[in-house]
């Protein structure tokens, strides 16, 4: 299973070809959390591959012991920075392209304020800062509200209208990056994941555990958008041939209105496990749609049931897990 997982983290023809159109050295800032180290490797494998030279930088506080060390052993450039503090922020190097990564989601509640500066008022420091850089900037599903699960997943030109504070901050983060972008002309591409998956962790590594523990399932939020890590760490690179002024946003997920129940119930085939439930499903939900970004980048290269198959695999196999729960059954914004 080791050598399927790491076949399906190699970039594919399309990255290869798109890298070697980028302008410039590239920037990630907030490379420590869960999709920055993988990013990070991939940009440097396919800029390798592709035969090409260009600079791939990580910015982080580096908490996590070895992982500077890891990267910078791969040839990526990294700086450790706290980017609250405001003079490590303005002492960064400038870029031609950077990709945004860092925010804070879960401990919001009971530091509010932390959550808001981290998400809102940092980015518009880092678009004051990078104005003239191309800005591939994350954000998140949850600035969307719920809706009906039969309307397939809400598109870019719905009105945003976040549910709880952490929304709200992540909704400011897009602003202030809007902001900037139209005073500066700064090219900026919105990045509106909802949700990415590896082996490691993710909403379909938290619905398998459950299947395997013989823990009840949450069917609340009953319905889910998923989308392999890779694909979505590709389209991240990717995105910085797209950014535009004023800034373009974009919905990242998976092409399927995924039912919870559905997937528990795959999982319990693989593991020989009957799933446990708990409550009902609702008529409405968290869900996104992203037929613009097929259009950009096609559909994802890894398949709902490949993922499934992979982190089946992985539990019963004992794979290394990370423990970084995404929250999916939140359906107040409390996080």
């Amino acid at each position: 299973m080791e050598h399927v997982y790491q076949e399906l983290l190699k970039p594919s023809p399309a990255l290869l070809q798109d890298i070697a159109r980028i302008d410039g050295d590239i920037m990630l800032m907030g490379v420590g959390g869960k999709m920055g180290p993988a990013m990070a490797r991939l940009a440097k494998q396919a800029v390798e591959e592709a035969g090409i030279q260009k600079k791939i930088t990580g910015v982080s506080r580096f908490s996590e012991p070895g992982l500077q060390e890891e990267l910078n052993a791969l040839g990526i450039n990294t700086i450790k920075a706290d980017l609250l503090n405001d003079a490590e922020l303005q002492a960064l190097p400038e870029t031609q392209n950077l990709i945004y990564l860092a925010g804070q989601k879960f401990g919001t509640t009971g530091r509010e304020s932390y959550t808001w500066a981290m998400n809102t008022y940092l980015p518009g420091r880092v678009a004051e800062k990078f104005r003239h850089a191309r800005i591939v900037a994350f954000s998140t599903g949850n600035v969307y509200p719920l809706s009906p699960v039969l309307n397939g997943g809400l598109a870019e030109d719905i009105p945003a209208a976040p549910v709880g504070e952490y929304g709200q901050s992540c909704l400011g983060r897009e602003r202030m990056f809007q902001y900037f972008s139209s005073i500066y002309n700064t090219p900026v591409f919105i990045y509106r994941l909802n949700y990415a998956n590896d082996v490691s962790y993710g909403v379909l590594l938290e619905i398998a555990k459950a299947v395997y523990e013989q823990r009840e399932i949450d069917l609340r939020m009953g319905h889910v958008n998923v989308i392999w890590q890779g694909d979505a760490n590709e389209i991240a690179i990717r995105a910085l041939l797209h950014c535009e002024a004023p800034a373009k946003t974009v919905n990242v997920s998976g092409p399927e209105t995924v039912a919870v129940r559905w997937l528990a119930q795959e999982f319990g085939k693989r593991m020989d496990r009957t799933p446990r439930f708990v409550n009902s499903e609702q008529p409405d939900a968290l869900l996104s749609n992203s037929a613009e970004c097929f259009r950009l980048f096609g559909y994802p290269r890894v398949t709902l049931k490949q993922m499934i198959d992979l982190v089946a695999a992985w539990i019963t196999e004992g794979g290394k897990t990370i423990n970084k729960p995404t929250h999916f059954q939140e359906r107040e914004g409390k996080f």
